[in-house]
């Protein structure tokens, strides 16, 4: 029997039974539409954390406090280690050869408010070199100056997020906000960013001066009694220069903190690139660990077609007998149950494709709280949920399809 006379009357066969073929195919559309709409999910959240990341530039490197046991991985909760960075030593840093600027920063969550209204932010505590480091500029207004830092002025430079919830439209530039009960000025407003960290909007961010954070908001203090500072951010002059630049900072700090030959660094040292790397690699996991929880449904599913297969051929045991008596081989009959189970398989992935791009767009706009998810569905997700289910679509078909084929002719059509 040819091949497209084993697909018609398998074709006949699904649609003869359109309640029980449907319910079938249930459990594949399920599969198939989880699949897609939660590694598309985490495909999103991998992509929105790398581009937020590369905004800030890849030619940056972060010293942060850090211990022996935890190394380069201390910069990540770098606010629970041993305070052990200074100014004293970012300025330092800036005489280190193709270092075209260095940040200090401390951070801490604040609530800002003005006229009535209130928002939690992010206050950084910088000097004037973080537009540079961290790729932020005015929109207007003025930015902290070196006389700023110097004096402890109280003033903030306020980021979109944080004008638009507290002031709207106006202009906040000379207005006053209050933070921990302290009266600041407002002399600027940053660009908007766009983009979120931790599931916060950047756009959500107070900068003031580092010595004012130090001295009048947060105190933190090394163990040599020095106001702390929790992360310096260096910008490099080009990629290529950065392994010297990472020495030569390496260098530096041990002399300054006095650190003997052979003993651990109190700071860690990383790149944009080993921060998006890492992140990388933890999103990665989150995408592979939900499209594996949705593959469950899809084992389902292709259970499901076993047994309705089986049942199907308990059902059609004498339609068996008939086509063996009539010249039907082993091996046409094989082929028809197969045939049967992959097509349920191919068309129940097919709406699921289509139910899980929906459903993933839909999430996409979605707004929780100004936090938006923005799905990728690739290619790569759509061939490997399709794949997988035309693939147990036939492992689930080929043990009824045997059984089937193995049926002796005269008891089949004895059968009922």
């Amino acid at each position: 029997m040819k091949l497209i006379d084993s697909l018609v009357i398998a074709i006949r066969s699904l649609f003869a039974n359109k309640l029980r073929s449907s319910l079938t195919m249930l459990g594949i559309i399920i599969g198939v539409g989880a699949v897609i709409t939660l590694m598309s999910v985490g495909r999103g959240a991998q992509a929105a954390v790398t581009s937020t990341f590369e905004q800030m530039g890849t030619n940056v490197l972060y010293i942060m406090p850090s211990t022996s046991e935890l190394g380069g991985l201390a910069g990540i909760t770098s606010g629970y280690m041993t305070p052990s960075l200074t100014l004293d030593d970012a300025e330092a840093l800036e005489r280190v050869p193709s270092v075209v600027a260095v940040d200090p920063v401390n951070e801490n969550y604040v609530e800002v408010t003005a006229g009535g209204e209130s928002k939690v932010a992010v206050i950084h505590g910088a000097t004037p070199d973080y537009q540079q480091v961290y790729n932020s500029s005015l929109a207007w207004g003025q930015f902290i100056s070196d006389r700023n830092v110097a004096s402890r002025d109280m003033v903030v430079v306020l980021g979109d997020g944080v004008t638009e919830d507290l002031f709207g439209s106006a202009d906040p530039v000379g207005q006053r906000v209050k933070i921990k009960g302290k009266r600041f000025t407002v002399i600027g407003v940053l660009e908007p960013k766009g983009g979120q960290m931790m599931g916060v909007s950047l756009d959500d961010v107070v900068v003031t001066p580092i010595t004012t954070f130090q001295t009048k908001l947060f105190t933190q203090r090394t163990p040599s009694g020095e106001d702390a500072v929790q992360t310096i951010g260096v910008q490099v002059a080009s990629a290529e220069v950065m392994a010297e630049v990472r020495e030569e900072i390496e260098t530096v700090l041990r002399k300054r903190h006095r650190i003997a030959e052979g003993e651990e660094n109190d700071f860690a040292i990383i790149s944009m690139e080993q921060i998006v790397g890492m992140l990388e690699q933890v999103t990665g996991v989150f995408t592979l660990f939900l499209g594996a929880i949705a593959g469950i449904s899809l084992l389902v599913g292709g259970i499901g077609i076993m047994n309705i297969m089986l049942v199907s051929v308990t059902e059609r045991t004498r339609e068996i007998g008939i086509r063996k008596a009539v010249g039907a081989k082993r091996r046409d009959i094989l082929i028809q149950f197969l045939l049967e189970a992959s097509m349920l398989s191919l068309v129940g992935g097919g709406i699921g494709i289509i139910g899980g791009w929906m459903i993933s767009k839909a999430i996409s706009l979605i707004d929780i709280g100004g936090m938006t998810i923005h799905s990728v569905v690739s290619p790569d997700i759509v061939i490997l949920a399709i794949s997988v289910s035309i693939f147990i679509g036939l492992v689930s078909g080929i043990y009824p399809a045997m059984r089937a084929a193995r049926l002796n002719p005269i008891d089949a059509l004895h059968y009922g």
